[in-house]
């Protein structure tokens, strides 16, 4: 990189109170596989969270995570920062609703709500259970959330990207979070603007693991 470029943007972020990313150097990086399930905050702290499942604040109304923690294969930890950077750039990051799911969490979803438009089967799993998705949105420099057009986890066709008779800041919004998403390797979601998902090229096996909460 430019060094004159390289200097600019540190100075940027570090006016908006953004630190310094966490990735290891290239040659560092043979210690940790791709497939590796890891905490997002130990790579960055340059993102915001507000974990729904982890509160009774989801469509579930009850708590089924015992902590508010953001894991993820290493690949797209590494994606997802590549990412923020870029939105940072512009004066916004990532705020992120959930991160990798576990099994029986999906398992519990679908008794709840068995429809496959807003809840992956199970018996198929979802790309959440394989730690390659998040659900998530933007926040400005004030930590406000961008204005989406409707809450996380809202069932009924004003989430999905084919809807338009929203408000054309709303539709600048999305269109903002999915062309920067889709720039780093990530795919939407078509019913849920908050979802995206790492395209890779195999498919990573469904897991059911917990993480520590101490």
């Amino acid at each position: 990189m430019n060094k004159i470029l390289f200097f600019l943007i540190f100075i940027l972020f570090s006016g908006l109170g953004y630190s310094q990313e966490k990735i290891p150097k290239q040659n560092e990086q043979h210690t940790i596989q791709d497939t590796t399930f890891v905490n997002l905050k130990d790579y960055s702290t340059n993102f915001l969270y507000d974990m729904r499942y982890a509160t009774t604040s989801n469509f579930l109304k009850e708590k089924v995570y015992d902590c508010a923690e953001c894991y993820l294969r290493y690949k797209t930890v590494k994606k997802l920062i590549e990412v923020n950077q870029k939105f940072m750039v512009l004066g916004f990051r990532i705020k992120l609703y959930d991160c990798y799911r576990p099994l029986a969490i999906q398992k519990k979803m679908w008794k709840i709500v068995p429809n496959p438009i807003y809840v992956a089967d199970p018996n198929k799993g979802s790309i959440h259970n394989r730690g390659g998705a998040v659900d998530i949105t933007l926040v400005d420099k004030n930590g406000l959330e961008l204005d989406m057009g409707t809450t996380f986890d809202y069932f009924g066709k004003e989430a999905s990207h084919n809807y338009t008779d929203l408000p054309e800041k709303v539709l600048q919004n999305r269109k903002l979070l999915k062309e920067i998403m889709e720039s780093c390797s990530f795919k939407a979601f078509q019913s849920e603007w908050w979802h995206y998902h790492l395209i890779s090229d195999e498919m990573d096996p469904i897991s059911n693991f917990k993480w520590n909460c101490n």
